[in-house]
C-alpha cells in the first residue's frame, strides 16, 4: 500500500495573512456580517489565550523571582 505524500505544513499566521488578502468586494452584506461575528469570535479566543499564557508567565516570574 503506498502512503499519500504529506501536505505541506501552513506557517504560522497564514491563515491570517490569507484572510486580510482576501477581495471583500465579493461578500455580500450579510456574508461580511458573518465574516465580523467570526472574528470578534476568534479575538475573544485569542485573548483567553493570551491571558492564560500570561497568568502562567506571571506564576513562573513570581516563583523564580523569590528571594532576590
Amino acid at each position: 500500500m503506498e502512503e499519500e505524500p504529506a501536505l505541506p505544513r501552513v506557517g504560522r499566521g497564514a491563515a491570517l495573512r490569507e484572510l486580510a488578502l482576501e477581495d471583500l468586494d465579493l461578500y455580500a452584506v450579510r456574508d461580511l456580517n458573518e465574516r465580523i461575528e467570526g472574528l470578534e469570535a476568534e479575538i475573544v479566543r485569542t485573548r483567553k489565550v493570551l491571558d492564560r499564557k500570561q497568568a502562567g508567565r506571571a506564576a513562573a516570574d513570581a516563583l523564580f523571582s523569590i528571594g532576590r
